[in-house]
């Protein structure tokens, strides 16, 4: 055989290879990699004709498409080969420790459409599941028309390690106190009949600042979100970094020397309000004691929008949470030399006095050879970080190569033999509950619940 520079040609065969070649073909023209037959020949190393036949199935299988054309270069316009973006959608959900987002998200991980409403999830896990479910009830009531939906994706409020992270989640993790046995997961495939994922807040508000807020393209990134706990992500060639369990970002849990407690406690929402009532009730605060007095609630809010007006004593505790966050910041960034800071939250959001405290800090601390082109900006996502995070990682959970190889020749990812598999496990032990006398797992309400409901 004469050795040559060009690039073999592979055939495969069978039903293995046929899915092998169609979720590599899939896969490259969803991530833009080639928009012609021709670039996808080259792209996937297959010859025209097993190109030409995987891009039919696809075709059939409403996975692609080819109806548009390109550019003329001197003979005929090539045909331009999409991915079928709206073949099918993904639901998204964002818990917090003080509200819910829900919304719907396309196969391309572009959010269309979001609700978010404030709830104490702390409180009763279950009431949050079943305002969950009802809220989803109602996004799928208003887009019956729309593609039915493939999956449903979570920020949650806590850790997620690597250990819980199976391609398609039974088990609800307890990544807070409570919330594994209001059985989220299982109580959503139970009753949507799709695949379920989930990941962190911060990991999920990390993607999302990624894949659409100012991270867009960036190749090392760390996103920090200041809430009543402070956590991080990581962005590290392009990627999220997750570490060796999943346990990357509790940046909240370190200890500052001298301070006499954590960064959360030190620096956190919490810590802001607590600061502003203390300021207001020892008359300190003029702008926050008027508030006390006339009988509103001293939140990180006030604290800020006080800061904002020139209040002093809100200013220096706006400043001290910005100075404690940053010195914690500085010694990241000469560890990790990122090219670009993102912080968000209520604290980080609303005051121009905390972010110039951070940079000050961060400025001042780190070496010049990691500040020199360092970018520390806010957050322009807002409450759309989680959502447009969870959509991404759905996105990339349906099209992992080893999962997509499963389902690719059947067209839906909800014939997946390991999902299918869940489905018939949870119905046998909900069925076993029900034999043994209990009434099992709790049930949403029959009705479709909008955001009207209290």
């Amino acid at each position: 055989m004469k050795a040559t520079a060009a690039k073999q040609k592979v055939r495969p065969r069978g039903s293995e290879s046929a899915a092998t070649s169609l979720a590599d073909i899939l896969n490259i023209v969803r991530t833009g990699r080639a928009e012609t037959r021709q670039e996808l020949e080259s792209a996937s190393n297959f010859g025209r004709s097993i190109v030409a036949d995987r891009l039919s199935v696809l075709g059939e299988l409403g996975l692609v498409d080819e109806s548009a054309s390109g550019v003329a270069t001197g003979g005929r316009a090539p045909k331009l080969v999409r991915f079928s973006a709206a073949r099918a959608s993904i639901v998204v959900v964002s818990v917090s420790q003080t509200a819910i987002g829900v919304g719907l998200a396309d196969l391309s991980g572009r959010l269309l459409t979001e609700h978010h409403e404030a709830i104490e999830t702390g409180l009763d896990a279950s009431i949050t599941v079943d305002r969950v479910i009802g809220l989803i009830r109602w996004f799928l009531s208003r887009h019956t028309a729309g593609p039915e939906p493939w999956g449903i994706s979570i920020s949650a409020p806590g850790p997620v390690t690597l250990a819980d992270l199976e391609p398609f989640m039974g088990r609800t993790p307890d990544f807070m106190p409570g919330w594994e046995r209001a059985r989220l997961v299982e109580r959503l495939v139970e009753t949507f009949g799709v695949p379920v994922w989930m990941r962190s807040s911060h990991d999920a508000m990390t993607m999302g600042e990624l894949r659409g807020g100012l991270g867009r393209g960036a190749e090392s990134m760390l996103f920090v979100r200041v809430g009543r706990r402070i956590n991080a992500g990581l962005v590290s060639e392009g990627r999220l970094y997750r570490g060796a369990s999943g346990a990357v970002g509790l940046i909240g849990q370190i200890a500052l020397a001298g301070q006499g407690g954590t960064l959360d406690a030190c620096a956190g929402a919490g810590h802001v309000e607590a600061a502003g009532r203390q300021v207001a009730e020892e008359g300190r605060s003029p702008v926050l004691a008027d508030l006390l007095r006339r009988g509103a609630e001293i939140t990180v809010n006030e604290v800020c929008q006080a800061a904002q007006m020139g209040d002093a004593a809100s200013v220096e505790i706006v400043s001290h949470s910005g100075r404690q966050l940053g010195a914690v910041i500085a010694s990241l960034a000469s560890m990790l030399d990122p090219k670009l800071i993102v912080l968000a939250g209520t604290v980080a959001q609303s005051n121009d006095i905390f972010l110039a405290a951070v940079r000050e800090t961060v400025y001042g601390a780190s070496p010049p050879l990691v500040t020199r082109d360092l970018q520390i900006q806010r957050s322009q996502l807002s409450g759309s970080a989680a959502l447009l995070g969870a959509a991404w990682i759905g996105t990339e959970e349906l099209f992992r190569p080893d999962v997509l190889r499963e389902w690719v020749l059947t067209g839906t990812p909800l014939q997946h033999p390991a999902f299918r598999a869940l489905r018939d496990n949870l119905a046998k032990s909900e069925q076993r509950v029900s034999e043994d006398g209990g009434e099992g797992p709790d049930k949403a309400e029959d009705g479709v619940e909008g955001p009207d409901k209290a």
